[in-house]
């Protein structure tokens, strides 16, 4: 499983060329979008200073994925995402983001097992997936009082919108979840 192998580490040398540690080569943005879609963690590190600049490159990476048009983020998630670096709730996001992404996984594992065994006519487990994606919301939104039309500030126009907000997200996630099925 990937999670008991070890990062691919890359380094990055000052004249900003990416190092393959494991195969001893040169390696572009592609490539190392490739290692991960092959499964493979990595971890990028600037060879003069030792800073962790993974995040940086995976961000270049989506960014590039992007701008050709292999769009997987809709709009309105991009805002989501600029509007949660902004607001209170940003302590929330990246775990909602993680979890969410985690059952994206699992459900795509148990439908692909699924797949192969009932010849692939239907798509078995869609609606676990969705009842685990509507009960993760659940829990979310409750645990912050943003369950009735109050916002986590006490006012109730504030309170729709943040409650409308997290039901276009969750919509949006349910969309990312079919596009990547059917990629399958």
């Amino acid at each position: 499983m990937a999670d008991d192998i070890k990062p691919l580490l890359i380094k990055r040398y000052a004249s900003r060329r990416l190092y393959n540690t494991e195969t001893s080569d040169y390696v572009t943005l592609e490539d190392i979008s490739g290692f991960i879609r092959d499964g493979r963690e990595v971890q990028i590190i600037d060879l003069k200073t030792g800073d962790d600049l993974t995040r940086q490159y995976l961000l270049q990476i989506i960014a590039e994925h992007e701008s050709r048009g292999e769009s997987v983020l809709p709009i309105n998630v991009l805002n989501d995402l600029v509007r949660s670096y902004t607001t209170k709730a940003t302590s929330v996001v990246p775990q909602f983001l993680q979890a969410s992404f985690d059952m994206l996984r699992e459900g795509q594992e148990k439908m692909i097992e699924s797949m192969g065994t009932s010849g692939g006519m239907k798509m078995p487990g869609l609606e676990a997936i969705q009842a685990q994606q509507e009960a993760f919301v659940q829990a979310m939104t409750g645990g912050l009082g943003w369950g009735s039309n109050a916002s986590p500030e006490g006012t109730e126009a504030e309170g729709s919108g943040e409650e409308k907000d997290l039901n276009d997200i969750k919509k949006q996630l349910a969309e990312l979840q079919d596009k990547l099925s059917k990629l399958k």
